[in-house]
Parts: structure tokens; sequence; C-alpha cells
């Protein structure tokens, strides 16, 4: 009988090869498996497979058609574990509210952001991802439809940083940062850049990101 830590091992190993099949497989067996921890399989074994494909992506080792791909993996296997846990009504969707996502205005880049909005919409929250390139605006404006409880912005260029100070400021002029904390993230943010512009948390991982939202929220 296969074990959380043989899902897991072999989810990350689809991801890192890039086979969309394997990873499928893997997905499907561990619903079907009653001992099988979902969560974690989604953790240490997809995100985990596609973390270190982004860690030789950004080592020039890899290109981005080989990311691509591993996405698509990762994908193709969260897609059948997010259901069923969904399904399960486990620790999906237990009201810690409602999330808004993106990558920042002039920014592409997606995948990160993406790993971060499946983690917590795992961890209990309701994830509005709003895609990549993100005019400000728009972004202010889906914290206002969504009623969200939080706004995240990833941003992968240094180029595209000065957005999430702009949003900051658009979010007080709007009168949001007292009902919608404002986090941010991507390769090139720090915490002194989060505490330099006011954003209310920084993520560096989609780990640390449940770790904080979950942390800030739990007891709102």
């Amino acid at each position: 009988m296969a074990t959380t830590e043989d899902y897991c091992a072999r989810a990350k190993a689809a991801v890192m090869a890039y086979k969309v099949p394997d990873a499928k497989a893997v997905a499907e067996e561990a619903v079907k498996d009653p001992n099988a921890d979902l969560v974690t399989i989604i953790q240490e074994g997809y995100s985990a497979g596609i973390s270190e494909v982004g860690k030789l992506f950004d080592a020039k080792k890899i290109f981005l058609p080989h990311m691509m791909a591993a996405a698509n993996a990762l994908t193709a296997g969260m897609d059948i574990l997010v259901a069923e846990i969904e399904k399960r009504g486990g620790s999906v969707g237990e009201g810690l509210g409602n999330v808004v996502i993106c990558s920042i205005e002039g920014d592409i880049h997606s995948i990160g952001k993406d790993i971060v909005a499946i983690m917590l919409k795992v961890a209990g929250f309701n994830v509005y991802n709003i895609g990549r390139d993100v005019p400000l605006g728009q972004i202010v404006q889906a914290c206002k439809d969504h009623n969200a409880v939080a706004c995240g912005t990833s941003a992968l260029m240094t180029s595209t940083m000065v957005g999430q100070k702009t949003l900051e400021e658009m979010m007080v002029k709007e009168g949001l940062k007292s009902k919608c904390k404002t986090n941010v993230g991507g390769a090139p943010v720090t915490q002194q850049w989060a505490d330099e512009i006011g954003a209310d948390l920084y993520t560096e991982s989609a780990n640390d990101a449940v770790v904080k939202f979950t942390a800030a929220f739990s007891d709102a």
C-alpha cells in the first residue's frame, strides 16, 4: 500500500519530468486512498516539484517551455486533488475570507501566484485569481466587488515592483486599507520593500503565504 510520502515523491518527480499523465495518475490514485493526506501531497509533492523547477529556471538550467510544461503537469494533478478536497468539504472554503490575487500590471509571470492561489484555497480562503498583467484600477475594483479581506500582488521584475507602491496609495485613497490587508511577493520583493510601501504582509513562498494569511485571519 502506498504511503503519503510515496505519493509526494511520485508527484514531485512527475512535475520535474514534465509528465502530465504521471501527475494525473498520482492524483487519481491518491483520491481513492482513504489514508492519503491530499494537502500534504499538494505541499510536499506538486508544489515542491514546481519549486525545484523554478530554481532550475532561475539558474538558467532550463527555459520557459520547460517551466510551462512543468506547470501543466502541476495543474493536471492539482485540479484533481483540489476538487476532491472541496468535495469532502475538508479544509477548503472554511470561511477565512475572500482574497484577490494577481500579478501586478506589466508583469506577465503567472506560475508563482497561481501556486499561492491554490495553497490559500486549500487553507480555507475563497480565492479570486484575476490573472497576470492586471491594471491597478482593476485590482482595486476586484477588491471592492469581492469584499476582499486581502489582496496579494506578485512582481517578478524590479520594473513592475513600483506598481505595488502605487497600488498601496490607491487602496488608501479608496478607503480600503482598513478592510483589506495587502500582501506583496515575488522574487525581487523583500520585507524591507513591504515596510517601505506600507504593505501589511510580505510572503516569500506559497507555504509562507499560507502561514501568514492563516495567522492574520483565523481569529478575525
